[in-house]
């Protein structure tokens, strides 16, 4: 496993973190013996950092990150996320930051994440959404993200950014107030390397790569025929003509492996490696065999110049959220 720089924080991370979203009911049933052996696996391969947030599963990932580094916890960065107080994803532009995150409600999100990862400090804690001027109202909540790096609970601080919105995080990167960005990029949503990615380099602002298979499709694991668990929030993603419209294109981007026994989804994760900006990216393993497939992609061979030219050509600007799906 390769390493990178953390942004000015300066943490070696691995490359290919673990982004654990998929420990929740929002994917499906889940076996929590193998997801525990899947970021157990994971750390043996040498991923040391990890995402996670309260919301997957109401402290149910952060649990089971915690049994799962139990009598290994120095080897890893955990960062974890604040819910919002209003529970609104993505958060909306004309909503104050103090209806989201007053700072009682920052400090007391922090502590419970605390005592779910059994930990005395968390390495990155995060606001799990962001928006369009809440850098102006930064009395609201920077008081308590002061307080609790004095205090010891937490080493450095970042935002993750609303789905498909990168350009809402530019003032808040540009004025030193965080230490990381957290953002969707993938090989279909290629946004955030117009305006985001390059600021975040320039002002040395680690970049966290979230949904880098565009919610599993990238794995090439989907056909029109895939029906998912009702209780998969895919399956209101991938909803009528949107399923069928993905398998295409990830189709004309399968024809682009070349090199066995490289994986579409290995791939798929050195197109995000590729940007000079990203310090990790976080795909969502928890089976063994995607641990096994996401690593190996940690190879130390980046795709050539002309195959990223090609990618490039297979962006697909959408936004679900909005209704934009075209």
């Amino acid at each position: 496993m390769r390493a990178r720089v953390f942004g000015r924080i300066g943490w070696p991370v691995s490359e290919i973190g673990l982004g654990t979203w998929g420990l929740s009911e929002w994917w499906g049933s889940l076996d929590e013996t193998e997801a525990i052996r899947a970021l157990q696996r994971a750390v043996e391969l040498g991923v040391n950092f990890i995402d996670t947030a309260y919301v997957y599963g109401d402290g149910l990932a952060e649990g089971l990150i915690a049994r799962a580094l139990h009598g290994n916890r120095s080897a890893v960065r955990l960062a974890t996320k604040i819910p919002p107080k209003n529970l609104e994803w993505p958060a909306r532009h004309d909503v104050p930051v103090s209806e989201a995150f007053p700072e009682d409600w920052i400090v007391a999100c922090t502590e419970r994440s605390l005592r779910n990862l059994r930990r005395d400090v968390v390495d990155l804690q995060q606001l799990h959404v962001w928006a369009t001027g809440w850098l102006s109202q930064a009395e609201e909540w920077l008081p308590a993200i002061e307080r609790l790096k004095r205090q010891g609970k937490i080493r450095a601080f970042g935002i993750s950014v609303n789905d498909h919105e990168p350009d809402s995080a530019l003032d808040v990167v540009a004025s030193g107030l965080i230490d990381s960005v957290q953002v969707i990029y993938n090989i279909f949503d290629q946004t955030p390397a117009e305006r985001l990615l390059p600021l975040c380099r320039q002002h040395q602002v680690a970049v966290i790569v979230r949904v880098p298979f565009d919610e599993g499709s990238l794995t090439g694991s989907f056909t029109e025929q895939t029906a998912f668990a009702p209780n998969d929030w895919r399956a209101g993603y991938f909803q009528g003509a949107r399923l069928r419209q993905t398998v295409e294109r990830v189709e004309r981007v399968r024809h682009l492996v070349r090199d066995e026994p490289q994986t579409l989804a290995q791939m798929a994760l050195k197109f995000c490696l590729a940007h000079p900006a990203v310090s990790t990216v976080i795909p969502g393993m928890r089976r063994l065999a995607h641990v096994e497939d996401c690593c190996a992609a940690s190879d130390g061979t980046p795709l050539d110049q002309r195959l990223l030219e090609q990618l490039g050509e297979h962006a697909w600007p959408r936004n679900f959220y909005a209704g934009a799906f075209v």
